[in-house]
């Protein structure tokens, strides 16, 4: 059975999130989601071969709370608060990606050429994946965190370094889309 609600506008969801940052400030705490690898990893006995992953990681166990927040939500967001999952995209970029065989453009919340269980027997669908994967981990990790972390908790602390890792993740997803995916697909 499904529950039906609307999505919460941005004037409540905006401020709670300015909330949240706020309490983290006050207790000295940084929110980024790329971090609990690092101290998943690090659980899991990585530091007795690799030297970044020799800290205490319990010191990072209010982070994986917010990992498993995330997921809980997610489930509970898309199992029973969701109406529709289509995403309303501009019929342009329906067209546009029908052309690049992504059939699913603006029915499905995500693309089932990418997204689908068939992208594991799918040898290209499944490079991509797993290069994108590794580009994302490796710009994570030079960039000294996540999207999030620097979006959100970054910026909230005025810290330059966040301000130019933004600009960054901006561009670099302009030229993927803009240059990079039309020679892919």
């Amino acid at each position: 059975m499904k529950i039906l609600y609307e999505p919460w506008p941005w004037y409540i969801a905006g401020p709670m999130i300015a909330l949240v940052m706020f309490l983290l400030l006050m207790v000295g705490k940084n929110f980024g989601m790329s971090s609990n690898l690092r101290t998943m990893c690090t659980i899991c006995g990585a530091g007795r071969n690799v030297d970044f992953f020799k800290f205490n990681w319990k010191a990072q166990r209010w982070n994986l709370v917010v990992v498993l927040g995330a997921i809980i939500g997610g489930f509970i967001a898309s199992q029973f608060l969701s109406t529709d999952t289509a995403v309303a995209i501009n019929p342009d970029v329906v067209a546009n990606l029908n052309e690049l065989g992504f059939e699913s453009a603006g029915k499905a919340y995500l693309p089932t050429k990418l997204f689908d269980n068939s992208a594991f027997t799918d040898m290209k669908s499944l490079a991509i994946l797993a290069i994108g994967g590794l580009l994302v981990g490796f710009g994570a990790r030079y960039a000294g965190g996540c999207t999030s972390g620097h979006a959100i908790s970054g910026l909230s602390n005025l810290q330059l370094p966040s301000l130019i890792a933004v600009i960054g993740f901006f561009a670099g997803g302009l030229f993927m889309i803009h240059v990079l995916f039309p020679l892919i697909f």
